[in-house]
């Protein structure tokens, strides 16, 4: 049996237009499906207006316990109940859960990460050491509570909120929540896993849309990382895609939400992972 895992993020949850496009086409699926949403532009709005000045490192969101609570309300609540209303509407059965619900995706408190290029192994010169916060790194997910879900006839839509099973809620990246659940769901399913996002792929200039690359390997993914030009966000990202890859994903594919459609009938767009 077939299943699409698809993300959605960036500045397509925040344009009603885009948005409304992209979910015409995800409700129009007739395979198993399943979403996972990101939200972080909104997050980020609400966290300045509260007087909380978000931290990024290297494309990750550092979470302290005030920003915890605000993605969990962003994710959790806003974001995901708007997409899961506007499937409806479009007579697709949708569901949203958190990575707490049903258990779906267990995690633990990320340790603080030494980010200094090649520490000697003294400890010298290890002066960037990086305290994500309340970050969740994934240890399971139950692929069979998923799996009867769709046997059920939903379509779960997923925000990117884990827990530690004692009682702690996580905020996990969205790209690791959708290469997670795509390996554990490959075991069942004949899985792959697109992103969608406003850029038409990965690109060799950000500023050009028509340079697309459109396959690409993991040692031009490992040069052009070096060389910068592939930086920030999409590092998480094509970190997550590969992962997926390596671990029995079928495909994976990062392309323009107005894409998805293309896709699924099986037509070439954005950049295919090989």
């Amino acid at each position: 049996m077939k299943l699409f895992v698809i993300k959605i993020g960036g500045n397509i949850i925040d344009d009603e237009k885009q948005l409304s496009w992209f979910l015409n086409d995800f409700s129009s699926i007739s395979e198993n499906k399943m979403l996972v949403h990101g939200g972080g532009k909104i997050a980020t709005e609400l966290s300045k207006q509260l007087g909380i000045e978000p931290k990024m490192v290297e494309g990750r969101r550092i979470t302290d316990a005030d920003t915890l609570k605000i993605v969990q309300m962003v994710y959790g609540g806003l974001i995901n109940k708007n997409i899961v209303a506007q499937l409806q509407a479009r007579n697709c059965n949708a569901i949203g859960l958190s990575g707490a619900d049903g258990n779906i995706v267990l995690a633990h408190k990320r340790a603080p990460v030494d980010l200094t290029p090649n520490p000697s192994p003294t400890g010298e010169g290890r002066k960037n050491k990086v305290d994500y916060g309340f970050v969740g790194d994934i240890e399971k997910v139950n692929s069979e509570k998923l799996s009867a879900l769709f046997t059920s006839g939903f379509s779960p839509i997923i925000a990117p909120l884990t827990h530690d099973g004692k009682g702690q809620m996580l905020n996990t990246n969205a790209d690791t929540m959708a290469s997670a659940i795509s390996v554990a769901m490959s075991q069942q399913f004949d899985t792959t896993l697109i992103y969608c996002f406003e850029k038409s792929g990965v690109l060799r200039n950000m500023d050009d849309e028509n340079s697309v690359i459109e396959k690409i390997n993991l040692k031009e993914y490992e040069k052009l990382k070096t060389e910068g030009v592939i930086s920030k966000g999409m590092i998480p990202k094509l970190d997550n895609a590969f992962d997926a890859i390596k671990q029995g994903v079928k495909s994976v594919v990062i392309c323009h939400a107005k894409e998805l459609n293309k896709l699924i009938k099986g037509q070439d767009s954005g950049t295919r992972l090989v």
